[in-house]
C-alpha cells in the first residue's frame, strides 16, 4: 500500500485552534470567577457574621426574661453611645439587625463604617459614620450588599411598609417600621441627611435608612429603603413580639 502524506495543517487553522483554545481557558476562568462570587464570598462572610454574631452575644447580659416583652416603650429612646463607641475603628459589631420578614433566623452583625473590606465585605452592615446612632434624632442609615459576601440585603426589596427593622444593641431594642422605597443614583446622598431626602432640615423624628446596590450585579444605582421608629425595650425586659 502506498504511503499518504500528511497534510500540514494551514497558518489559519493553526491560528483557529490557539483562539479556541484560549476561548474554552478563558470560560474556565470566568466560571471560576462567578462561583468565586456568587457562592464562596457568601461561605466565607456568612462564616465570619456567625463568628462576630457569637463574640458579641457573649461581651453582653443575657436578658433575664426569654419571653415576649411587655414594656413597649414609645418615650424617647436610650443611646447606648458608650457600648457602640468603643467598638469604632474595629471591625467589631456593635448591634444586631433582626429583620423578621427574611425568616426567623435572621440577624447580620451592624459594624462602624462602610469600608468594603473591613466591613461590608465580612456580611456586615455598615453605620454611615456621619449619620445618627439608634436612640438619637434623626437617621440611623446603613449600607450593605444585596449580592455576594453574604447578601445582607438581598431580599431588601421585598419589604413592603409596615415590616419591622429591629435593631438590637447591648443594652436596647429599637424597634422601626418600614415607611416605604427609593432608586437613587449613588450621588444621591440626601438619603442619609438627618431627615431623609430634605437636607439642611432638622429633625424632630428617629429614622432608619437602609442603602444597597441596584440592580444586582449591575449596581449603577442604589436601594433605599425608608423607616421611621415606632418603640423601644430594654433587652432586660425580653424580646420585641416581633421576634
Amino acid at each position: 500500500m502506498g504511503r499518504h502524506a500528511k497534510t500540514k495543517p494551514s497558518a489559519l487553522s493553526r491560528v483557529l485552534g490557539v483562539v479556541g483554545e484560549l476561548l474554552i481557558t478563558a470560560g474556565l476562568i470566568i466560571l471560576l470567577f462567578v462561583i468565586w462570587q456568587i457562592w464562596w464570598t457568601d461561605v466565607i462572610a456568612n462564616r465570619e457574621q456567625s463568628k462576630l454574631v457569637s463574640e458579641f452575644r457573649q461581651e453582653i447580659p443575657e436578658p433575664e426574661g426569654e419571653t415576649e416583652g411587655t414594656e413597649y416603650r414609645t418615650d424617647p429612646p436610650p443611646v447606648d453611645a458608650d457600648a457602640i463607641r468603643a467598638s469604632l475603628n474595629t471591625n467589631e459589631i456593635w448591634g444586631i439587625m433582626h429583620i423578621p420578614a427574611f425568616g426567623d433566623d435572621y440577624e447580620v452583625g451592624i459594624a462602624e463604617g462602610t469600608d468594603l473590606a473591613s466591613v461590608i465585605d465580612k456580611g456586615s452592615l455598615g453605620h454611615y459614620e456621619n449619620t445618627q446612632l439608634p436612640g438619637e434624632l434623626g437617621n440611623f442609615a446603613l449600607a450593605g450588599h444585596r449580592q455576594s459576601y453574604g447578601a445582607a440585603l438581598r431580599q431588601q426589596p421585598d419589604l413592603v411598609e409596615g415590616d419591622a427593622l429591629i435593631v438590637e444593641t447591648a443594652e436596647t431594642y429599637y424597634v422601626y417600621r418600614v415607611t416605604g422605597h427609593e432608586v437613587v443614583a449613588p450621588t444621591a446622598i440626601e438619603v442619609i441627611a438627618p431627615v431623609p431626602g430634605q437636607p439642611g432640615v432638622e429633625a424632630d423624628n428617629y429614622y432608619l435608612t437602609l442603602t444597597t446596590c441596584h440592580p444586582p450585579f449591575i449596581s449603577n444605582e442604589r436601594w433605599v429603603t425608608y423607616a421611621e421608629f415606632d418603640y423601644w425595650m430594654p433587652r432586660s425586659e425580653g424580646t420585641p413580639k416581633e421576634l
